[in-house]
């Protein structure tokens, strides 16, 4: 299964050259948009704008996913429900018409095997989580971290795996987790061409396959 997300990388200052038209997916799984926790919306002022657009753009729910990263953000449970709530209320005051929700992105690194093992995973819908990978190597403990997830009854969702260069020479990499039942959250902006051409066409492929 493919999930796609046109806003994982919103706040880079490259543009794309035509607009999209967003307005099927309805929801958005994967931004971050909890203030000044992580790299993503530094202030309120800026949520509520993207909030704004993104309600424009035709989405009525939005589940933000900051990240939680042992050596950079070292983001839990609190911290994000905290931000959450803070979220919520100003939404209220401007009006939208927008559901809003939290959980995480979790990098797979040393700090994140010990919240499997407590079952202290944010999910969000049918016990879903979403994860990120090295953008240098795959972790070596990665199909075992796979096998307790879903052993723990966790869903789970690789974030922008079209981004992971060292698999794009190895599609059959790809192929192994789909087999494992591991769900793709595809960055829409991917499919523009917005990171490369080669990302772009795995992007494709993965769509395909």
């Amino acid at each position: 299964m493919i999930m796609r997300n046109p806003f994982g990388s919103w706040f880079k200052k490259k543009k794309l050259d035509h607009p999209v038209d967003l307005s099927p997916l309805v929801t958005d799984m994967h931004s971050h948009l909890i203030p000044g926790i992580d790299d993503g919306a530094p202030d309120m002022q800026t949520v509520l704008a993207l909030l704004e657009q993104m309600s424009r753009l035709g989405f009525r729910k939005v589940i933000t996913t900051p990240h939680i990263m042992s050596d950079l953000y070292k983001n839990n449970t609190e911290i994000i429900r905290k931000g959450e709530k803070e979220v919520k209320e100003a939404i209220k005051k401007t009006g939208l018409n927008l559901e809003f929700h939290a959980v995480a992105e979790y990098l797979v690194d040393e700090g994140f095997a010990p919240l499997v093992q407590k079952r202290e995973v944010m999910t969000f819908g049918d016990n879903y989580a979403l994860i990120e990978l090295p953008y240098y190597s795959p972790p070596k403990n990665l199909s075992e971290l796979l096998f307790e997830m879903q052993v723990a009854g966790y869903k789970v969702i690789l974030a922008h795996p079209e981004r992971y260069v060292y698999w794009h020479q190895t599609f059959s990499e790809y192929e192994k987790l789909k087999d494992r039942e591991v769900f793709f959250q595809l960055n829409t902006i991917s499919l523009s061409g917005y990171y490369s051409l080669t990302t772009k066409k795995v992007s494709e492929k993965l769509i395909d396959a």
